[in-house]
């Protein structure tokens, strides 16, 4: 939404406050606070400043970050961190360039229900929302009821919608709840039915706003229905995970199948359904719930759906519990009163203390849902569990294998045990991680039989593999409904990015990069894919016979291929958006071979068509990007004719850029660590600015603090 109705002078007021300039008496940090009851749209107000061209521009860092019941100081300290896109791991040495973000002119935007909080935050400034006036309550209820309507039809509704947007009692979400409803109905009596409902008489503490979500909840089909209610198992301010919901929804059989339609993908619609609805709102790049919002859920499914974070005997009955969140802090006693819950389907379990889960299985034998968030090892029992649908785990066991009705297996960097070729209902597998000790994990092959797998995958450890007619066994291509796939090529145990840093182990006899070659043709997979990463290849060159196939792909990003001296031929691919080229250490020269065209027949063509973003991060050994020859061949070929934002970071041999890009609309360039560089596009004086002189945003920077962070923590080379 780019805007608010009713709110216009509280945005441009608080616009102005955000950007007004700092002075010496001013207070530091300069805190704003944005002040109201639940559900005024306080949030959504500050999501519009946020995201405000002119603060986007006037701040080089903008952080969002949600402060959730219980505070936690160091879950905000640690949100705060990566949201300037920083690892964790960065966490001591960036402390320092945490203390400049409490500059002058910096600013702290603070939203909360209560004015003593407003009062403890010190702040400059406080801003309070009140209920919205009749007629602009009128005009979010109408934006949204009317909107895709005949304008005739409109005209003889309107008279009952001002009616129903009284009811609001100005409360933006109880009209935008309201008018999400009303979208859907088409008739006067519709219409008049909702008007004349009993539920209007219901009083709540929330002024009003049940008895809108009470109407909407009603008017949904019964799947939703239960699919809205199972969302009371997630606390507060949770940040859904779309896929992980829709799984858990259809390992409960919430989802009714439609013909030949897998279920997922009618989960999918289900969940779009409930955002049209209001139940879930977007914020920024993720999907939540209001607070209200989500203690309508919980009033709604108080006998079956409870969140535990306590060892305190609770009173509750937990007889009919269907769905348990279990968090167990550390050196606190296991509440012995969920052992009556035999009818638990759900159980997410949070083990902080060291509890030996075995027990909870033996009274738990009709779990469809089980997220285990702790570093235990699976428990053989849990091959019982005959029922289970979906299981999100850090460990795993040969048992496993016994789930023969499991769809999801969700998890990252756990070894994958020998008899999961059996699970042929499998939808889910995230991580497939192949042992460099043949005798502990299952073979790359038992993924011939799972065709059903959809999403994404990880398939970890192809630097192990030594057979390669075992790579050729896994029949990938078959996998026809994946999207995403990242093949690692990392030697050893692979844990994923964390790994990445520690380099492959190099013996003089090792026919590694022969091997690597043979691996990633053997490999195909499906053409389906939409994305593919590949880390840690250590090929000197990457052209399968099966990439020029892959004409679907929009993202492809090749990290840490320390051998690779030339990139694929990927200029020809019609839906690439985004290329990342990160640590390829040894490439040299970038040239007409990545635009998958010969440089001896070169014709009219376009390169790149869609490309949008492009990324180099660390070539260490990269000096020459040439462009597309003379002025001959420039006429006849078009390079990147949409890309929006080149990155080029940690490049600092690399000499010049190509003539190509001045005639590439781009909107942004961002130089890091790339002194060269950095000196050819000075303003003016600069032998490359007139390449880049029509770009509206160019950052260059003497430092890229993923350059400090390689050379940080790498290793020394090896040594024989």
């Amino acid at each position: 939404m780019s805007d608010i109705l009713g709110r216009d002078k509280v945005k441009d007021e608080l616009v102005s406050i955000i950007l007004g300039k700092g002075t010496e008496k001013e207070k530091c940090p300069h805190v704003i606070s944005l002040v109201g009851m639940g559900s005024m749209g306080k949030t959504t107000l500050a999501q519009l400043a946020f995201n405000h061209h002119e603060v986007k521009d006037h701040f080089e860092d903008r952080i969002w970050v949600c402060v959730s019941e219980p505070f936690d100081q160091c879950r905000v300290a640690k949100a705060i961190v990566e949201a300037l896109g920083v690892h964790q791991a960065l966490l001591k040495p960036f402390r320092d360039a945490l203390k400049n973000c409490g500059s002058q002119s910096s600013r702290i935007l603070v939203t909360t229900r209560k004015d003593k909080v407003a009062k403890m935050m010190e702040s400059a400034n406080t801003i309070k929302l009140e209920e919205l006036s009749e007629e602009d309550c009128w005009l979010v209820f109408r934006k949204i009821a009317f909107s895709d309507k005949d304008p005739k039809q409109c005209e003889q509704l309107e008279v009952f919608g001002r009616q129903i947007s009284k009811k609001c009692k100005g409360l933006p979400l109880a009209a935008k709840t309201l008018g999400s409803l009303m979208h859907f109905k088409k008739s006067i009596e519709e219409w008049k039915n909702v008007l004349d409902s009993n539920l209007w008489e219901l009083e709540d503490v929330e002024r009003g706003l049940f008895a809108p979500l009470l109407l909407s909840y009603f008017d949904l089909p019964s799947p939703l229905k239960r699919c809205f209610s199972y969302c009371a198992i997630f606390p507060k301010d949770h940040d859904f995970n779309v896929n992980e919901l829709v799984h858990m929804w259809t390992a409960h059989g919430f989802v009714e199948s439609m013909g030949n339609m897998e279920v997922e993908i009618m989960a999918r619609e289900y969940f779009d359904n409930l955002v049209i609805r209001s139940f879930f709102q977007k914020y920024i790049y993720r999907y939540r719930m209001h607070d209200i919002v989500h203690d309508f859920a919980q009033s709604i499914t108080k006998n079956e759906c409870f969140i535990i974070s306590s060892d305190i005997e609770s009173k509750s009955n937990y007889n009919n519990a269907r769905h348990l969140r279990l968090v167990i802090p550390e050196k606190t006693q296991f509440p012995v009163s969920i052992d009556n819950a035999k009818n638990l389907h759900t159980l997410i379990f949070f083990n902080q203390g060291g509890y030996n889960i075995s027990n909870l299985f033996q009274n738990f034998r009709l779990l469809r849902v089980l997220t285990l968030e702790c570093r235990m090892e699976l428990p053989h029992i849990v091959e019982n569990l005959v029922h289970l649908r979906y299981l999100n785990l850090f460990e795993c066991n040969e048992g496993i294998g016994k789930l023969i009705n499991l769809r999801h297996l969700v998890g990252k960097n756990f070894l994958i045990p020998r008899g999961i070729g059996r699970l042929i209902s499998l939808r889910a597998l995230r991580c497939f991680s192949i042992s460099e000790e043949d005798s502990e994990g299952c073979k790359l092959g038992e993924l011939k039989n799972l065709n059903h797998l959809q999403g994404n995958i990880e398939i970890r450890g192809l630097g192990n593999m030594v057979d390669v007619s075992e790579v050729e066994n896994a029949q990938l291509k078959k996998k026809i409904h994946l999207r995403e796939m990242l093949l690692s090529f990392k030697k050893g145990k692979d844990r994923g990015w964390q790994d990445y840093w520690v380099p492959n182990a190099v013996d003089p006899n090792d026919r590694r990069m022969e091997r690597d070659v043979l691996v990633l043709n053997a490999l195909e997979p499906p053409q389906e894919l939409e994305q593919l990463d590949v880390n840690c290849y250590q090929g000197i060159t990457m052209s399968p016979n099966w990439l020029m196939f892959l004409i679907k792909l929009k993202t492809v990003s090749i990290c840490w291929a320390t051998k690779l001296m030339s990139l694929p031929p990927l200029g020809k691919f019609p839906f690439l958006e985004s290329l990342n080229i990160w640590h390829v250490c040894s490439l040299k020269k970038v040239g007409v071979e990545y635009f998958g065209i010969e440089s001896k027949n070169k014709k009219e063509d376009i390169i790149f068509p869609n490309l949008k973003y492009l990324s180099f991060v660390s070539l260490e050994e990269w000096e020459e990007w040439i462009g597309i020859g003379g002025k001959e061949d420039a006429d006849c070929i078009t390079v990147m004719p949409h890309l929006q934002c080149l990155e080029i970071r940690g490049c600092r041999k690399l000499k010049s850029l190509p003539d190509f890009l001045r005639t590439i609309p781009l909107n942004k360039l961002e130089v890091a660590g790339c002194p060269i560089i950095k000196e050819r596009c000075q303003r003016e004086t600069g032998e490359d600015w007139h390449t880049i002189s029509h770009i509206p945003i160019i950052d260059l920077k003497e430092h890229d603090i993923w350059e400090d962070y390689c050379r940080l923590r790498s290793p020394a080379p090896f040594t024989k």
